[in-house]
């Protein structure tokens, strides 16, 4: 059942959050800051359940009312900001979902709590309208606000609320919490930790994933064969990855991993911490063939491809450009 023992890693900031709940010193607004999956949702949904468990404990009891509407999203004192607009959080979905709502007070609990996962969608007139609950808020509110980008969130936002930022959890922990919770197998439980990146929600979406065997398997083919191919056939290759749900970064990802293997065996001539050790010939090839600066541009060239995805840069023009530079240094 969950409670902050269930968070994986991150002591600091359950330390802060529990600490508060010991203390009684509430803020009347948080921010939660870390990558997508990365637990953010986990972590609101059981500090707003402490917050209004009947026990008044720093660990939620799960077997009070109040703990039992949270679990199945039922309580009528913990809001979960909604909003029509995909990609954006307006001005109107501030003003009636939290401002109006917040002069009302709770229905059933000590407190009311609201909770805004992708705050960074917030348009400005958004956040200018939920200044105004944050300079004079009801003793009673506490309002999170869950990021993936903080530097998006307005600097009068940000100086009104607690900032906590999610750290990378360790490899270790991600992996006993793998093992015990999924009963992931080795040969999986390496790559995936290593292509999450301290992401605890990555790890499981990729561990549970159909597709990801397939796309790592598509990944390594394409590198193997990458000198056969023309730059059409590489193309077309990296298109199809699009009828899978991994993204493009995603995929750009298992080539970094692949470049790093070949660096490390270069520079160790050790297979033992490699995680595509099942491919060591043909990562023995790459790190015989390329020197350390040629891995190096493509390692950086893999990052600078996904800084102009994001920055919407043509897609065909990006990896093209990627392309050559593999072609060139391996």
């Amino acid at each position: 059942m969950p409670g902050f023992k269930d968070i994986v890693d991150q002591e600091q900031l359950k330390e802060h959050l529990q600490n508060a709940i010991r203390t009684q010193k509430i803020s009347h607004a948080y921010i939660i800051n870390g990558e997508q999956y990365s637990g953010k949702e986990f972590i609101a949904r059981v500090f707003a359940q402490t917050l209004q468990c009947e026990k008044g404990g720093d660990e939620p009891c799960e077997e009070c009312h109040s703990c039992k509407q949270a679990l199945s999203d039922n309580h009528p004192d913990i809001i979960h900001i909604t909003h029509e607009k995909p990609n954006s959080i307006g001005v109107e979905d501030i003003r009636n979902q939290i401002n109006n709502d917040a002069m009302i007070a709770p229905y059933s609990s000590p407190r009311k709590i609201y909770i805004i996962s992708e705050g960074e969608k917030m348009t400005v007139q958004a956040q200018n309208a939920l200044l105004k609950t944050l300079e004079e808020p009801p003793a009673y509110v506490v309002i999170l606000i869950l990021t993936s980008n903080v530097n998006a969130l307005l600097s009068t936002i940000v100086s009104r609320c607690v900032v906590l930022n999610m750290k990378p959890a360790k490899d270790l922990l991600i992996k006993e919490f793998l093992m015990q919770t999924l009963e992931v197998p080795d040969y999986k439980l390496d790559v995936c930790i290593a292509f999450a990146r301290g992401n605890v929600g990555k790890a499981k979406l990729l561990a549970v994933s159909e597709d990801f065997d397939q796309i790592k398997n598509e990944a390594v083919s394409l590198l193997k064969n990458i000198h056969q191919m023309s730059v059409n056939e590489i193309m077309e290759h990296i298109k199809r990855i699009n009828e899978y749900k991994l993204n493009v970064e995603d995929y750009l990802d298992i080539l970094a991993i692949w470049y790093r293997d070949a660096l490390l065996f270069k520079a160790t001539n050790d297979a033992n911490h490699l995680i595509f050790r099942e491919e060591i010939q043909s990562i023995r090839r790459v790190a015989d063939k390329s020197a350390y600066e040629g891995i190096e541009k493509i390692i950086n060239a893999l990052e600078q491809a996904k800084n102009r995805l994001r920055a919407n840069v043509s897609f065909d023009l990006t990896m093209e450009l990627l392309l050559l530079t593999i072609k060139e240094n391996s």
